[in-house]
């Protein structure tokens, strides 16, 4: 998967515009990132890859970037 994939994937997960979100965009500055959008990336992340995401990994997200660096390729 490449990086405009992972990142097309988290703005669906965030419901927000296509192309609204870039690599460098700052987590806590996105409206739609809340705990809806975690439970939602949790839940999505365990369906498709079969990763478990704890809270303590998603405390230290913070830019898109490090959200995808951990969705597999």
């Amino acid at each position: 998967m490449t990086l405009q994939e992972k990142i097309e994937f988290l703005e669906e997960i965030m419901d927000v515009e296509e192309e609204t979100l870039t690599a460098e965009t700052i987590l806590d500055e996105i409206e739609e990132w809340d705990s809806l959008s975690t439970l939602s990336l949790t839940v999505e992340m365990k369906k498709r890859y079969n990763k478990i995401l704890t809270t303590e990994i998603i405390k230290n997200f913070k830019t898109v970037d490090d959200v995808c660096q951990f969705i597999p390729d």
